[in-house]
């Protein structure tokens, strides 16, 4: 009898599903404010690691540096993370005149 009482009341206990705690921002996230996941940030943003949080930083633009990741899984281990290339542009190895092996740096270039 006492068993089944406990069981009742633990399932009554349980919270129901509650809306995103108070210190998620209602609004669109703008560079440099604190996210969990890029959808957390305003248009033209992604969320990314900084350190050990993660903030809003701008989506590369053509012509910036980005980081292309070889194997899966790697882009997690990164401290300061960047933003993916926009829409329309991939991270691509600079073109270089010169030795092929003088630059191993990575842009959003024109697809």
């Amino acid at each position: 009898h006492g068993a089944a009482e406990m069981e009742e009341t633990g399932t009554e206990a349980l919270p129901r599903r509650t809306p995103a705690p108070a210190w998620l921002p209602t609004a669109k996230g703008e560079e440099g404010d604190f996210c969990l996941r890029s959808s957390d940030c305003a248009a033209g943003l992604c969320c990314a690691r900084h350190f050990w949080s993660k903030i809003c930083k701008p989506v590369l633009r053509e012509g910036q540096v980005c980081t292309r990741h070889r194997r899966k899984g790697t882009h997690g281990l990164e401290i300061f993370q960047r933003c993916q290339c926009a829409e329309g542009l991939a991270c691509r190895l600079q073109r270089e005149h010169g030795p092929a092996d003088a630059s191993r740096l990575h842009t959003c270039q024109r697809h």
